[in-house]
């Protein structure tokens, strides 16, 4: 008996020690070369490193469950190649699950079309703070931190503020590389400057309040109440008016729409028709654009 108590020990330890130390993201990248015509290999290589990478590296101090793990998916699309050149694009999403349900809310879901990028087959993929190899490691860390810090702030208030440092500083490291594209200012209005500028300034603080009352006093709470939940997230809503007046440009905006906009149609689904009116009246000043989204806020 006492020898199977030590091993039980031993194992519930080990486990113990296993969520202590999981990395906080759980990505499925893909690499897509359909537009690319020849040897498939070098992109079955690269996707394998690219999961290695991400997925084997502790990111921050925090302590992370297994079950805690950021899920996202991160798709490369190759649209040209010249030898160990490639230009490309990303599609970044990311999901943070919701207390007491089986429901995952999306946190990012962003298109970025400017990734240039050099690759040697089976060359290693290294990162350190403060040394950035090539374009390719430091788009997918600054990412990284982006969705890390997304999640954060959804578990308390402004509590993203260290990693989205983290990507400020890939940001301010790469504006000095010649050929890397997607990090200088006023280059494109939705690069990752834009991104991490927009995130960072102080105009973005009602936003990030906001951001938090709708994951952490909204959602998280639908389970236990969900008539509470939603009229929380309802409530928090004119934040996002405040910040278009301030900011009416913003990729900030874009950002929320392309992850939040379908979510906030749904929970608006159950509310009174009075709500419906002025939600449609509210999300159609915002998103002028989006009406055929929004349609279901008429019935």
């Amino acid at each position: 008996m006492k020898t199977i108590a030590i091993f039980l020990l031993i194992c519930l330890s080990a486990v113990g020690f296993y969520e202590a130390k999981a990395q906080e993201i759980n990505a499925r990248i893909t690499i897509n070369s359909d537009k690319i015509q020849g040897s498939k290999q070098i992109y079955t290589s690269l996707q394998t490193a690219l999961m290695e990478f991400v997925n084997n590296r502790k990111w921050t101090d925090a302590t992370f469950a297994v079950n805690e793990k950021i899920e996202c998916t991160m798709t490369i699309i190759i649209n040209e190649r010249e030898g160990d050149n490639f230009k490309s694009e990303i599609q970044i999403q990311a999901r943070r699950p919701v207390y007491n349900s089986s429901y995952t809310t999306t946190t990012v879901n962003f298109r970025d079309v400017q990734l240039d990028f050099e690759y040697v087959e089976f060359s290693p993929l290294e990162y350190t703070e403060n040394t950035l190899q090539n374009n390719l490691t430091a788009t997918i860390v600054y990412y990284i931190y982006l969705i890390l810090g997304f999640d954060f702030d959804s578990f308390s208030p402004r509590g993203g503020t260290s990693l989205f440092q983290q990507a400020q500083q890939i940001v301010n490291l790469c504006q000095s590389q010649p050929g890397w594209n997607g990090w200088k200012a006023f280059d494109n209005s939705r690069n990752r400057h834009a991104v991490i500028t927009a995130i960072t300034e102080s105009q973005a603080e009602p936003f990030r309040d906001m951001w938090y009352a709708w994951h952490r006093k909204g959602l998280d709470e639908m389970a236990a109440n969900a008539d509470r939940g939603r009229t929380t997230i309802l409530e928090a809503l004119p934040a996002m008016e405040e910040y278009k007046r301030s900011r009416p440009t913003s990729v900030l905006l874009q950002l929320f729409s392309e992850a939040k906009l379908d979510e906030l149609v749904a929970i608006y689904s159950k509310a009174n028709s009075q709500e419906k009116q002025n939600g449609y009246k509210m999300l159609s000043d915002l998103y002028p654009t989006e009406t055929t989204r929004l349609e279901a806020l008429k019935k």
